[in-house]
């Protein structure tokens, strides 16, 4: 089994768009993770760049600031 993971181990929902601070996962998909076959977790991760701009989230590590609500 493919052990690819978008987790970054900062594992915090945030509560306004209901996505992992982290990774950019909804709660669903961070459950389902390891029931799901690479290609799924493959398409979910190539979602992720997009849905954690889209919500004004940074990826930890990327130095840049949040957006301003």
């Amino acid at each position: 089994m493919s052990q690819e993971t978008p987790c970054v181990a900062v594992c915090m929902i945030d509560p306004r768009t209901n996505l992992c601070l982290g990774c950019g996962r909804t709660l669903p998909e961070i459950a389902r993770w390891s029931r799901m076959d690479g290609i799924e977790r493959r398409e979910v991760m190539a979602l992720l760049p997009g849905r954690m701009a889209e919500a004004g989230l940074v990826p930890p590590g990327t130095g840049a600031a949040p957006k301003a609500d």
